[in-house]
Formats: structure tokens, C-alpha cells, sequence
């Protein structure tokens, strides 16, 4: 599953849980509205520019309800930006039943302002004519502009929606439907635009998908570490002053001896992640560490401190 198909997914969830909840905990304040405003506007007006200044004019499309729009527009001759509005209207409805107002009226103002974006850039020429090079600065371009929709809390395209709720009904994942329903929709590039074109497509694809990933993580990832070692308070302490990051001790119990086990938790970033190892190699060469990544850190006290 792609990170675009994780959140919304918890987008559903969160959506959810906080439908009970009273009116004044859930408004926004206009500084937020602002901020989620100019994202959005920022985010389609990216993905308006990779469509009609590198991809459309090379015959490369994307995924999902925009590659039919490509498809649709070139065999009808009328304006993408039609195509993407019309084809996006129903998954709008179905976004505000299955996940919730803010989001639906997210991808409402996302899919008008990427709409009107590109019928605005539609007469302006290529950057490229070479479809590698349009293949591979559109997928940049794109990947962050939808990553930067999703992160604010909306979508660009239906498709995932569709994948939600079909997910429902069948044993096959939102990813598994995505990835089925895209395979099909590039596939059905190579009978429009030819096969050469459809194989510039799956690369501006896949650049568009790695793009997403690091416009919503960042390049500087935060990551969760677990420590589990009877030296629990020497690695705690080496942490502390030779990382600057703070812990938090957990209480655990051994799952084969039912013993007491102290559990050091932490969070760092991808960069610190060696010389975190390196400490707890240091302190304890048998004890247990596992580390995962996760998207964003707030509250607490995150910040690091001086280490001399």
C-alpha cells in the first residue's frame, strides 16, 4: 500500500472516531484554513504544470482518473481540464459519505484550482519535446504536488476512494486494487499513444510515486527506536548526552520468562540512526533494538540538546 493509500485510509478512520465529537473542537481557525489554502492551491497548481508543460504534450499520462482524462481528451480533442473536474465530480460525492467533509471539500478545491490550472497552461509550449526528459522532471513535479494534496488532506484523483470501498467487498487490498487499476489504465496507453509512450509513462509513474513518498515524509525522517536491555539506564543516559535526544522508559514483560523488562523508547532522525546503533553497541552488544519510520513527530520534546 502507497503512502497516498495509508492516509486515506486513516483519513477514514480519523474521520470516524471524531463524527461524535462537538462542533467547536473540529473548526479550524482561519490561519489554518489559510495554510491548507495555499497548499492546496500550491500542490494542484504543481500537478496542473507536469501535465501540460512536460507530460500531456508528449503523449505520457499518470494513473488513475487523470490518465483517463488524458486518454479521453486526446481521442476527443477537447480540453483536459474538463475531463479531470467531470471525471473527479462522483468520487467527490463519495469522498464527503466515506470520509468526511474536510476532505471531500479538500479535493473539491484541489481538483477545480488543478481543472482551471491546466486549461490555463494548455496554450503555452513544452519545456521538452524529449519524452525522457518529460518523463522524468513531469513525475518530480507531480509526485509533489499530489504529496503536497495528500499531506494537507485531500486528493487529485478518485481512484484510491474507488479502492476503499471496493477493498470493502473483496479480499484484496486498497493497494493490490490500485495497482490493478492502474496497470490497466497504462496499459492502455501503449493502444493510444503507442507502446514506447506507455513505457514513459509506467517511468514518470513510478517518479511521481517515490516523489509523494518524500514530499509527505521529508528528507529529514523521523524515526521511533525501541531498546530492550537489562543496561537500560547506561544506554538511556549515553543516549541523552552523547545524542542530545531525550528517552522514556517503558515497562514491559518478557514474553518466554514473564520477567520485568525496561523498555528505552526515542525518536531521532534518519541521519542519527548510525551513531544511535553505534551507542547501543557500545553499552550493550546482546541487546535488542528495533527501529521504524513514521511520518510526523508533534508536542512533547522533540527538540534536540547540545551535546558536547
Amino acid at each position: 500500500m502507497t503512502k497516498e493509500e495509508k492516509l486515506l485510509t486513516e483519513s477514514a478512520v480519523q474521520s470516524s472516531k471524531t463524527h461524535n465529537i462537538s462542533p467547536q473542537h473540529n473548526r479550524a481557525t482561519g490561519i489554518q484554513l489559510l495554510k491548507r489554502a495555499v497548499f492546496l492551491l500550491l500542490g494542484a497548481g504543481f500537478v496542473s504544470v507536469a501535465l501540460e508543460i512536460f507530460l500531456v504534450p508528449n503523449n505520457i499520462i499518470d494513473g488513475g482518473v487523470v490518465g483517463i482524462s488524458i486518454i479521453t481528451a486526446h481521442l476527443s480533442g477537447l480540453p483536459l481540464g474538463i475531463f479531470l473536474f467531470l471525471f473527479n465530480l462522483p468520487f467527490f460525492f463519495l469522498g464527503y459519505k466515506q470520509i468526511g467533509k474536510t476532505f471531500a471539500l479538500s479535493t473539491l478545491f484541489g481538483v477545480l484550482i488543478m481543472s482551471i490550472g491546466t486549461s490555463l497552461l494548455h496554450p503555452v509550449p513544452p519545456l521538452t519535446i524529449d519524452p525522457l526528459l518529460a518523463a522524468v522532471f513531469g513525475g518530480i513535479i507531480l509526485g509533489v504536488g499530489v504529496g503536497m494534496v495528500i499531506r494537507t488532506g485531500g486528493s487529485l484523483d478518485g481512484t484510491e476512494i474507488v479502492a476503499i470501498l471496493v477493498n470493502k467487498q473483496t479480499p484484496f487490498s486498497v493497494g493490490e486494487i490500485v495497482m490493478f487499476l492502474n496497470l490497466f489504465i497504462l496499459g492502455s496507453a501503449g493502444f493510444v499513444f503507442g507502446w514506447d509512450h506507455a513505457m514513459y509513462s509506467l517511468i514518470a509513474y513510478y517518479i511521481a510515486f517515490k516523489m509523494i513518498d518524500i514530499t509527505i515524509e521529508g528528507f529529514d525522517e523521523s524515526k521511533a527506536v525501541w531498546v530492550i536491555s537489562d543496561s537500560y539506564r547506561e544506554i538511556g543516559e549515553a543516549i541523552l548526552s552523547r545524542l542530545g535526544r531525550g528517552v522514556t522508559y517503558l515497562n514491559g514483560e518478557g514474553g518466554f520468562t514473564g520477567g520485568d523488562k525496561k523498555v528505552i523508547f526515542c525518536v531521532i532522525t534518519r541521519l542519527e540512526e548510525a551513531k544511535l546503533k553505534s551507542i547501543v553497541e557500545d553499552c550493550d552488544p546482546k541487546a535488542f533494538l528495533a527501529v521504524g519510520n513514521i511520518h510526523d513527530v508533534k508536542g512533547g520534546r522533540f527538540k534536540k540538546k547540545d551535546i558536547h
